[in-house]
């Protein structure tokens, strides 16, 4: 009965002890195994002891080795060898006790190889060298300036290095290399793996909370602007190179566009006929075929509104096509396209970030020009802006070419071109011999004032403005989507004219909806006045009407006109006639009348 009892006993606590042995042997076995031998362990002393203790145990395991006490294999001298060196330099120690770093680690199976059979003692030593460990950096940023640093409105690319490390020291030219890549587009700095504070709040953490870098050092860091967090911060992993690194930061983070390259045979059908007809082309000419550059791909995103990008690879044998058709003499090269039949403009050399960008700015509008929402303003051409002259300015001008794009409108902007020409010379011009130079006064004064300004309207793209300014029957004919092969380029003046007594006088109706509430119900600042021109294409008349309605516009004392802008849906409804203002030209025209511009277009 007491056997029995035993025997029930042990039965039910088989199932526990077996379990709890099964623990024991995976506490004592498994997972020491898992976790290989530290240089510590190989040199018989515990983990983070100082140099003074490793150095005194190596000295005691090679006395017994030299007295010939005991007589190590070779793979058991290299590894203790490795550990001796290793720990006894203060930068490899530090990486190592506290990020886990051995960047030299492959040297061990190295030096094996080289000596099996062989005697420790035929071993060359010094196993490691530090001869190429130095320190390169620049921009070093610390715990204390970090806050203060990073997060502003700038995007930062942050290396974290250490001064011991051989791989950090040759990455140093390619890191100067993308620091100068990225001056004006985002800003650089290091990290020393000293500063412990910093490197750990950018360092990854395993399971057991200990910081490691999973690719090692160097490891890059981008924090994106306003990113003041380790929530936001990317960490890069790709390959170290100039540009791989370059092209993952403007590309990940600062979501900069790629300027793409083109052959001879696709520039022209898959770039210049699919790019806007308002925006320049500016086409860079390569001999190496690198990616271009961030602050190429910056400006691309800037001026995106104005000019469209792309990159052509140089090659020799096609260099007289290039010179017959741009004008490209060798690379490298910009090109600049504007309005059909203009002369490219060409710069070559090499340019920095600065001396492009000046290129870009002047460059950036076609000699005619486009009127769009986004330049109305600054050529001067909306009645809520102001003149290029500055705010004193009062009265000012606006010649605006409206069509389709088409032959017959290129032939126009070809003609507006030669009049601005024209005008802005100081001597009589020889092609408008047939008009006294005392009639074109009052517009070269304007030109040269900057109260004129000649521009061109694309009446398809931008109808919603083409509409506004032509109110006729007529008007389909040059605005709005083709109907008829029939494109008519029509050419009128805008006079502008801010009342300073009355600039401030609101206009104010009673709502009649819900929905008139919610409008914009402000009135333009300036007044508009529209006269259409409807002579001949000959630039010496073109001249003369401009003169002539300039001068009108300077002398005569025409009323103050200040309307509510018209809501989106009924912009394209013309006005009335009774409604038009009078001309400053006719007593009683039919084809002048005050419109204010819209504040949008679809582009």
């Amino acid at each position: 009965m007491e056997t029995a009892s035993i025997a029930s006993l042990l039965k039910s606590y088989s199932l526990p002890l077996l379990l709890f042995s099964l623990a024991l042997f995976y506490q004592l076995f498994v997972i020491p195994s898992a976790f290989p031998p530290s240089h510590y362990d190989v040199l018989g002393i515990e983990r983070y002891s100082s140099i003074e203790e490793v150095t005194e145990a190596y000295e005691r395991l090679s006395s017994k080795w030299n007295s010939g006490v005991e007589v190590p294999a070779t793979s058991d001298f290299i590894k203790i060898r490795y550990a001796f060196e290793l720990l006894r330099n203060p930068l490899w120690k530090r990486d190592y006790d506290q990020f886990g770093i051995d960047e030299q680690l492959h040297v061990i199976e190295k030096v094996k190889g080289q000596y099996i059979g062989e005697s420790f003692v035929e071993v060359d030593l010094p196993l490691l060298n530090s001869s190429g460990s130095t320190d390169n950096a620049f921009n070093v940023l610390t715990s204390e300036d970090f806050q203060a640093t990073i997060g502003n409105s700038e995007a930062w690319l942050v290396q974290v290095y250490s001064s011991g490390s051989n791989r950090c020291n040759l990455f140093s030219n390619n890191w100067k290399r993308i620091a100068a890549l990225l001056v004006g587009v985002g800003s650089t700095a290091m990290v020393e793996l000293g500063d412990i504070r910093l490197s750990t709040y950018l360092a990854e953490r395993k399971s057991t909370g200990q910081p490691f870098f999973r690719n090692g050092l160097p490891m890059l860091v981008a924090f994106p602007q306003d990113c003041r967090s380790s929530d936001c911060l990317v960490r890069y992993q790709g390959d170290l190179s100039v540009d791989a690194v370059s092209d993952w930061f403007a590309t990940t983070i600062l979501g900069l566009p790629r300027i793409l390259y083109y052959s001879k045979e696709s520039l022209g059908q898959d770039f210049i006929a699919k790019s806007g007809h308002h925006k320049i082309k500016v086409i860079c000419f390569s001999k190496t075929g690198e990616r271009a550059a961030p602050f190429l791909r910056q400006a691309a995103r800037d001026y995106w509104a104005y000019a469209s990008f792309a990159f052509v690879l140089w090659r020799e044998e096609e260099s007289s096509f290039w010179w017959n058709m741009l004008e490209v003499e060798s690379a490298p090269a910009i090109v600049f396209l504007k309005d059909p039949g203009v002369k490219p403009m060409v710069y070559h050399g090499s340019i920095n970030n600065s001396e492009f960008l000046n290129i870009v700015e002047k460059n950036k509008q076609h000699e005619l020009p486009q009127l769009r929402s986004i330049t109305s303003m600054e050529l001067g051409c909306d009645a809520r802006g102001y003149s290029r002259a500055g705010y004193d300015t009062t009265t000012w001008y606006c010649v605006v070419l409206a069509g389709r794009p088409s032959l017959e409108l290129n032939k126009m902007r070809e003609t507006m071109r030669r009049v601005q020409v024209i005008l802005s010379n100081d001597d009589k011009p020889n092609a408008a011999d047939s008009v006294h130079f005392l009639d074109l006064r009052p517009a070269t004064d304007a030109l040269k004032e900057k109260r004129l300004t000649f521009t061109w309207l694309d009446g398809e793209t931008q109808k919603g403005y083409c509409f506004f300014y032509l109110h006729s029957e007529n008007s389909y004919e040059t605005c709005g989507p083709r109907r008829d092969p029939n494109d008519v380029p029509q050419l009128f003046i805008v006079r502008y004219k801010r009342n300073s007594t009355e600039a401030d006088i609101k206009v104010e109706r009673k709502p009649r909806t819900i929905w008139d509430t919610l409008q914009d119900n402000d009135v333009d600042p300036a007044s508009q006045l529209v006269a259409r021109y409807n002579d001949s294409g000959d630039i010496p008349q073109v001249i003369k009407w401009v003169s002539q309605i300039i001068k009108d516009g300077d002398s005569r004392d025409l009323p103050f006109f200040e309307k509510v802008r018209p809501s989106q849906r009924n912009r394209m409804k013309p006005s009335k006639q009774d409604q038009l203002p009078p001309s400053m030209t006719d007593a009683e025209p039919k084809d002048a009348y005050q419109m204010p511009l819209s504040d949008s277009d679809s582009e």
